[in-house]
């Protein structure tokens, strides 16, 4: 018999074996998992959604606030039940999650930050590579802003409108300007 030969199937002699090539620990190690950053607990959530505000780009959303104290950034996604059934959901998750894993090295150079993303449904059909390609753009935005002082997205919109209505003067306490209306 010749090497490499199975014979362990009667009848079958002369056969190559395929072994599938074996993966160093080298390349097991270089593959990153997101477990250390993922955001984690609804309190870590409610705390960036409320110490910043919204942020749009092409197909997600995205809510991102410093940290202080701890280092590396922290990532968590939400996808609502209106993106559809949880097949669809789960797929979608994973493909951000894929996303991210693959560019988190944009955010290794900011300071601490926490980040949600909130896709849109336009996500679950759209290429990987346009997908990989949004978040890294993101993620780049994400460490720029984070990166330079006050333009962390610091207060909600509401809290922004009401600080403008302080400075502006009251209108109510103005004088009357005969033959115009208040």
């Amino acid at each position: 018999m010749s090497a490499g030969a199975d014979t362990s199937l009667p009848g079958i002699a002369n056969v190559k074996t395929l072994a599938a090539p074996v993966a160093s620990v080298a390349v097991l190690a270089a593959k990153q998992t997101l477990a250390p950053f993922r955001l984690r607990r609804h309190a870590d959530y409610q705390h960036v959604y409320q110490a910043s505000r919204k942020h749009f780009s092409a197909s997600m959303a995205y809510f991102f606030c410093l940290r202080a104290g701890e280092a590396g950034p922290r990532v968590g996604l939400t996808v609502g039940r209106v993106m559809g059934k949880a097949v669809t959901r789960n797929r979608i998750k994973r493909r951000m999650r894929e996303a991210v894993r693959l560019h988190l090295g944009a955010l290794q150079g900011a300071p601490a930050v926490d980040l949600v993303l909130h896709p849109r449904k336009a996500v679950a059909e759209m290429e990987f590579a346009a997908l990989e390609q949004e978040v890294a753009r993101v993620l780049r935005q994400v460490a720029g802003m984070a990166a330079a002082p006050g333009t962390h997205g610091a207060g909600r919109p509401g809290e922004r409108r009401a600080a403008r209505a302080k400075n502006k003067p009251d209108k109510q306490n103005k004088p009357a300007v005969a033959g115009k209306r208040p």
